[in-house]
């Protein structure tokens, strides 16, 4: 197998070559005689066999064009891109394109890009506001003395098992389950239809889930729950004073003061967290894209192009997706319009990553497990199905990145320590 390769800049380069279909046969014929040595218990075995040799041909393929471009395994960049592959008379040619890891000048001066803040301060209304729903939230349920049918802000206590296609699914039923109606917990359409439901009754509850669910095989869904209501709740929040910051703590050192103390510190952390997501993090991210200046790598931002390409579709009706696939053109319009936006992120990535191993800035797996779980609470969702999701569709290096990304920005403008 001979393979060309041609240099378009400091970092990105385009292998071509043809690989015989004899080598392809051979490699087949290698994996068929492998495979027949193991049980065949799969009916797909075949088409495996000719995939797998197919990837191994392709990986060849990249090897020999690594070899004569001189370039070590460790410094390429992303998956190849498969620009061109044409079945010719009795061969293959493939037209691939490679990117090692640019140079980042991580010494360049970029403190003159960190934006100034004023750090806020939890006014006293505030701190009591939230010590407010402090209690409320940690006051114990109990039933209320005189049942009537459920209204808005309500906790009713229910069971429900929910049906997609008259079958039901993983997640989809609970038991003498606590909701309090209105919290916004459930998808859309849900809460709103508890409303009235009496003591003992039983109600199909008709809903969709959102089409951006984080799971896609329930994202779009007409989902019909069978919800059965056993009772109503209420809380009422406790005495606010130092018998009740005893029981929060379990010490009984501990006074009203110390929690008041510890929830104008979290009232102040979330102020900042609202400054730094609204001002700060754009600001920061602007000034590293005009600060910094290398080349992107070509088939990594083609690779994040498919990715926003498929953000953008995800909602597109049957007829709109029919429209796009049929008519090139469009299509092309489509990638072209978010290619700005791509080269931004895939450039802010490599930014962060370059200035995080300089400052020795780690994110460690169990961080984004927990950063996804506080999210899934936060909005309602299934912390371990969430997660799951991420895993399956390859995003866990993504959430990774966010992290990291938080991490060093929070070191520039000094919320905390490398």
């Amino acid at each position: 197998m001979k393979v060309t390769v041609e240099k378009i800049d400091d970092i990105n380069f385009i292998m071509s070559g043809s690989v015989e279909n004899s080598v392809i046969e051979s490699k087949v014929a290698q994996f068929r005689e492998q495979a027949a040595k193991e049980p065949k218990d799969d009916e797909s075995k075949d088409e495996k066999i000719e995939q797998a040799a197919a990837a191994q041909v392709f990986k060849e393929f990249i090897d020999a064009g690594l070899k004569e471009a001189k370039i070590e395994v460790e410094s390429v960049l992303g998956q190849p891109g498969l620009k061109k592959y044409e079945q010719r008379d009795n061969s293959i040619y493939f037209e691939v394109e490679v990117a090692i890891s640019p140079e980042i000048n991580v010494d360049i001066d970029y403190s003159d890009i960190i934006p100034t803040y004023t750090r806020p301060k939890a006014t006293a209304d505030a701190v009591e506001a939230k010590l407010a729903a402090f209690a409320q939230q940690h006051a114990p349920f109990t039933k209320i003395e005189t049942p009537r049918a459920i209204e808005n802000g309500d906790v009713a206590v229910i069971d429900f098992t929910g049906f997609i296609d008259g079958k039901t699914f993983e997640g989809g039923s609970a038991e003498k389950f606590n909701l309090k109606v209105g919290s916004n917990t459930f998808i859309p359409g849900f809460e709103e239809q508890l409303i009235g439901m009496e003591y003992n009754e039983t109600k199909d509850v008709h809903v969709k889930f959102p089409d951006d669910y984080s799971s896609e095989d329930l994202a779009g869904k007409e989902t019909k729950f069978v919800v059965k209501l056993h009772e109503i709740q209420e809380q009422k929040a406790e005495k606010l004073d130092d018998a009740f910051a005893k029981k929060v703590y379990g010490d009984q050192t501990a006074t009203l003061q110390k929690l008041k103390d510890q929830l104008s510190e979290q009232v102040t952390a979330e102020e900042l967290s609202q400054i730094y997501m609204r001002e700060l993090k754009p600001k920061i991210v602007e000034g590293l894209l005009s600060k910094f200046d290398f080349t992107l790598p070509n088939n990594i931002v083609e690779q994040e192009i498919d990715a926003k390409v498929r953000e953008k579709t995800r909602s597109f009706s049957e007829d709109q997706h029919k429209s796009y696939m049929e008519d090139k053109g469009k299509f092309k319009e489509l990638r072209e319009s978010v290619r700005q936006e791509a080269r931004a992120s895939i450039k802010k990535s490599l930014i962060v990553e370059a200035l995080a191993k300089k400052e020795n800035i780690v994110v460690h797996d169990q961080e984004v497990i927990g950063a996804l779980g506080y999210q899934a609470t936060m909005t309602g969702q299934d912390p371990q199905r969430l997660v799951q999701y991420y895993q399956d569709n390859n995003l866990m290096v993504s959430a990774k990145m966010g992290l990291m990304e938080d991490k060093l920005f929070g070191v520039m403008l000094g919320f905390h320590k490398a």
